[in-house]
């Protein structure tokens, strides 16, 4: 039988945390303050967490802890690409540790947070008690050029692919990664908005095998439309701000801890050899393909699967403790 959600719950805290002077960030918590803690880092970058990333833990076991990564969603200035880089996102989850007073976390996410969980991972795996991946993006030159060059994602969905391009003014038109990049941090302020709404529409287009004829009217949100797209389009433009492929040259800092994997195996967005690939070099990893599921963390397998993963976690660590 398959899987649901855990129940709606409340937040039991909601407060702002300084990590600069610049920049303060949602953070949250919720289930049992004495349970298990567990940290979700959430997609984009820029996307935002949700209520109901709350819902993939047991909140009688789970210490469940989201936050807004800085600059989107409702941490403050948002959206903002000011001293915006792994580096500093890295620097947040130390100091959301540290003031939480947890020795060690369980850390999970879901696309871009599954990036930044490897990254976090590799400089602090001392810190971590196992992880949850959700359709692994590994942030290679291949894995932006299946997402945004003519030669990947666009030959399943060409009639999406040209209107995504077309957006873009012609002179922009050849390098969509960087047009959009370009596009995003110019001063017309309606043109801002208009293409934020088209990168999302894209990726939403992509993102899921149970939903169908998504259109702009899908994009509800202008300010989350706006964080994802200014804040995705500056990290990808910029590859993520690290080496190729230097989540995998670096697994041997983290292979030694258990994870679980969970990918799709008709994800658009992240295709499945990312995630086939980490696992094969990462000797305590199970990874799970789901045979009808696409990116999105709320189709139905998607959901059982996780929610299965982080009762097994919790079983897991539960024993360990003893």
């Amino acid at each position: 039988m398959s899987r649901f959600l855990y129940p709606k719950i409340s937040t039991y805290k909601q407060e702002r945390l300084r990590v600069s002077h610049e920049h303060d960030l949602y953070l949250e918590q919720s289930g049992s303050p004495d349970g298990i803690p567990v940290i979700y880092f959430h997609g984009g970058p820029g996307s935002g967490s949700s209520e109901d990333h709350r819902r993939y833990f047991d909140p009688e076991v789970y210490r469940i802890i989201l936050f807004d990564q800085r600059g989107c969603g409702k941490s403050l200035p948002s959206p903002s690409i000011h001293y915006n880089t792994p580096v500093h996102l890295i620097a947040d989850l130390e100091a959301i540790r540290e003031y939480l007073g947890i020795e060690q976390w369980l850390v999970c996410g879901g696309s871009w947070g599954t990036t930044l969980a490897l990254f976090y991972g590799i400089e602090y795996s001392e810190r971590i008690l196992g992880f949850i991946l959700r359709g692994v993006f590994l942030a290679r030159q291949i894995d932006y050029q299946w997402l945004y060059s003519a030669q990947g994602a666009s030959h399943f969905f060409p009639e999406y692919y040209k209107e995504f391009v077309e957006h873009l003014p012609l002179n922009l038109q050849e390098s969509p990664l960087s047009g959009y990049h370009h596009l995003l941090n110019s001063d017309n302020e309606v043109a801002v908005i208009s293409a934020s709404k088209a990168w999302v529409l894209w990726e939403l287009r992509l993102s899921t095998i149970e939903h169908h004829h998504i259109g702009i009217a899908q994009v509800e949100d202008a300010h989350q439309a706006l964080c994802m797209a200014k804040i995705s389009a500056y990290y990808f433009a910029n590859d993520c701000f690290v080496s190729e492929n230097y989540i995998l040259d670096n697994i041997n800092r983290i292979k030694h801890l258990p994870a679980i994997i969970v990918h799709g195996r008709y994800d658009m967005v992240c295709q499945l050899y990312q995630a086939y690939e980490l696992a094969e070099q990462w000797r305590n990893s199970q990874l799970q393909i789901l045979p009808c599921a696409g990116h999105s963390g709320f189709e139905r397998q998607t959901i059982d699967a996780f929610c299965r993963a982080s009762d097994t976690m919790a079983n897991f660590l539960s024993e360990n403790r003893k």
